[in-house]
């Protein structure tokens, strides 16, 4: 079976079952959530999360890119989030990955390409919680806090802005 069939399959499943399609477009919870699209993490799960609760906007690196500040502000302008939550992780990809290394795999296409790694997991948090409270998109009162999640214990810590 391919993946495409396994995964309408599972589909079929939930959709029989599925009872909230007359959810706001709104996300409840007043809140949205830049994370990274690792496989361990999984948003809904670690936050409790529900379907209508939030935003979850994910990328290589759970970084608030000039694409999640798009995001982020058509989530408050027009959809009424009031504060994002920024999640890296623990062990994550983009504090090894070499911008160099990954061009080489890709060729041509990857020249002017920065994927965006990082060294540090705090420091990449701060940034990216900065890049949303400096932001000209977003009012002065969006709040944005950051944390790390423990991929071996599923915890979560808070960073301390600097």
């Amino acid at each position: 079976m391919s993946a495409a069939d396994e995964l309408l399959r599972a589909n079929s499943l939930y959709a029989s079952h599925f009872i909230k399609g007359e959810l706001p477009a709104p996300p409840g919870r007043r809140f949205a959530v830049v994370t990274c699209m690792d496989a361990r993490l999984d948003p809904a799960k670690a936050l409790s999360l529900e379907e209508g609760d939030a935003h979850v906007i994910r990328n290589a690196g759970g970084l608030v890119t000039d694409d999640a500040l798009r995001s982020l502000a058509i989530s408050h302008w027009e959809l009424g989030t009031q504060e994002v939550f920024v999640i890296a992780h623990t062990r994550c990809g983009m504090l090894a990955l070499e911008n160099d290394e990954l061009r080489g795999k890709i060729g041509d296409a990857a020249a002017d390409v920065d994927f965006l790694p990082f060294r540090d997991l705090e420091t990449s948090v701060r940034e990216s919680v900065s890049r949303v409270r400096e932001s000209p998109l977003l009012p002065d009162s969006y709040g944005a806090s950051g944390m790390i999640y423990d991929v071996e214990t599923g915890r979560l810590r808070v960073v301390e802005p600097a």
